[in-house]
């Protein structure tokens, strides 16, 4: 049962047993509020007998017992089903997030940080509210309803048939609409997703929208989808409210039931009054747990969608691998390598070549060849689909992700800054360094030359992802993390390529500093960039084309000669 509820609702082992537990209490709260009923069965009893205070000392003491012990029960059912599913919650997140910290690039090609941010938050949030709020009480007042029913079935069976013939009928209108429910889900959530996308690309790409002046037409679009998620959202509401409202007015035929049947029995003579009477009294009290029901169940159907998005995650491929690190050296090594994604395009076929410790390894290329996955292979943000790739002989697709980055330093083309001090931003490279230490790093990649000019200087705050800063300056403070790790290896994809050509030679002389006895592979379009490297890997259409030094492959009149010319020719053109 355990392993069930983990898996259909997406909660751990602790928050499944959890749930069983809020059942159980919940069972035993709506048990116990039939104990007034009792109490007044039998006030009514001395009532109809002339005697109203007959039983006055046990009805005070009852009813003493019956207010303490619900006193208690409801505390229980508070820390069962709110405050444990408050903590299951909490600890969804986290296991979601460490999950997705572990998951392959690939799958973040998939999904965009809108439907990613939805899930952790948004869908995280559904479960917590229909489990603290609707799954204990839907299941609790199904098992209670079930008993209570055993026991009026017992007591005066044609009664009890006329007070609970309609509810199985009731909860099948619900449950059977549970495919309606979720498609109509589904289709809100999708509707949902995409405003989310695209208010976060508005923002995102505001500067471009307004420099083309298309601002108005794109807003125009986004309105007529924001419409249609209303109306989506609309024909969601009436679909449950119609269901549910069914379901309820069913069970509202139960009490005219009763009171018919009641009636003819009383006439009968099979019955008394107080009979009768406490049969119309738990006939609406019986009622008001399963009215909620309903509504409960149609939450729990249309929760299916949130939990097969949060099991998306949960189920999702999960890097792994030895933690210890058993490289001889930090020799890179592709070994008839190939990659494909998922979706079946074929990006590297059967690369094989060696990045040497020590030496330069540049891969170049027409825009789309491979070379950026090929460096993200070596660090094993994906893994290959075929071939191997070893760090000083050490497989690293047997080795654990971080403790192999440990090993890297990484130089994106696309940087990302958080929002924070350039200080704290260069820091991320070396999180125990020393203020000092930071200072250093940044003065090597020339960090300093702006930050001089700003009025807190290195304790400036760039907004979010570096909004306050250029191009090139973000560029500088990436490059100053890779110099504050000092890892052995260096991968550097196209790092200064958004820097003018005063800023790249400086930060070029500071990079050769860096790169003394260590493994370096270097992405890059411009010829000046790779023109003293130690060996160049020709990458076109996923294939290792040419390889050899600079020297060598000018001299070889081939695919590398034909980019040289053609980049040294454009540099002569003028306006």
């Amino acid at each position: 049962m355990i392993a069930k509820l983990m898996k259909k609702y997406a909660v751990s082992e602790q928050g499944a047993k959890d749930m069983i537990k809020s059942v159980c209490i919940c069972i035993l709260v709506n048990i116990a509020l039939m104990l007034p009923t009792g109490l007044l069965y039998v006030l009514a009893e001395d009532i109809l007998k002339d005697a109203p205070f007959a039983h006055a000392q046990l009805l005070l003491i009852g009813s003493i017992l019956t207010i303490a012990l619900l006193g208690v029960l409801y505390y229980m059912q508070y820390n069962a089903t709110f405050f444990a599913m408050y903590k299951e919650s909490g600890n969804k997140r986290i296991s979601l997030a460490e999950k997705l910290r572990k998951m392959p690039l690939s799958f973040f090609d998939q999904k965009d940080s809108a439907d990613l941010t939805t899930v952790i938050l948004g869908d995280v949030a559904a479960l917590e509210h229909a489990y603290s709020h609707q799954f204990a009480q839907f299941y609790g007042a199904i098992f209670s309803t079930i008993i209570i029913a055993a026991a009026l079935f017992f007591y005066q069976w044609k009664l009890a048939l006329a007070a609970l013939w309609m509810l199985p009928f009731a909860i099948w209108i619900v449950f059977g609409s549970k495919g309606i429910q979720v498609r109509s889900g589904k289709n809100l959530t999708e509707k949902k997703l995409e405003i989310a996308d695209h208010i976060q690309e508005f923002i995102e790409c505001s500067k471009d929208l307004k420099s083309t002046n298309s601002q108005k037409g794109y807003l125009q679009g986004l309105f007529k989808k924001i419409d249609q998620t209303e109306t989506a959202t609309m024909k969601h509401e009436l679909l449950s409210g119609m269901i549910v409202n069914s379901g309820q007015l069913l069970l509202k035929f139960g009490i005219a039931c009763v009171a018919l049947v009641g009636g003819s029995l009383l006439a009968k003579g099979e019955i008394d009054v107080i009979t009768f009477f406490a049969f119309l009294i738990l006939v609406s009290r019986i009622y008001e747990p399963m009215n909620g029901s309903l509504m409960n169940l149609a939450a729990l159907n249309a929760l299916t969608v949130n939990v097969d998005r949060m099991n998306e995650i949960s189920e999702g491929y999960e890097m792994t691998g030895r933690e210890e690190l058993t490289n001889r050296g930090c020799d890179i090594t592709f070994d008839h390598v190939s990659f494909a994604y998922e979706t079946g395009e074929q990006v590297l076929s059967d690369v094989s070549f060696t990045a040497k410790q020590g030496e330069v390894t540049a891969l170049v290329g027409p825009s789309g060849c491979g070379k950026t996955t090929v460096s993200r292979l070596a660090a094993r943000f994906w893994d290959p689909t075929g071939g191997r790739i070893t760090v000083g002989g050490m497989n690293v697709k047997e080795t654990d992700p971080e403790a192999l980055l440990s090993l890297y330093s990484i130089v994106f083309q696309d940087v990302t800054l958080f929002d924070n001090t350039i200080m704290e931003n260069i820091r991320v490279g070396k999180k125990d360094a020393t203020d000092a230490e930071v200072m250093e790093a940044a003065k090597r990649a020339n960090v300093l030359e702006f930050t001089e000019k700003l009025p807190d200087g290195m304790q400036t705050r760039i907004g979010e992802n570096g909004a306050e800063l250029s191009g090139g300056e973000r560029q500088r403070i990436s490059i100053a993390r890779a110099f504050l790790k000092d890892a052995p290896i260096i991968l550097l994809d196209e790092a200064t390529a958004s820097l003018d050509a005063e800023n790249e030679t400086k930060v070029q002389a500071a990079l050769s500093a860096l790169i003394g006895g260590k493994t370096v592979m270097v992405i890059a379009h411009r010829m000046r960039t790779v023109a003293q490297a130690d060996k160049i890997i020709v990458l076109d259409h996923g294939s290792v084309i040419e390889e050899g030094s600079p020297k060598e492959l000018l001299e070889k009149g081939g695919n590398f000669a034909h980019m040289y010319s053609l980049q040294t020719q454009s540099g002569n053109w003028e306006l």
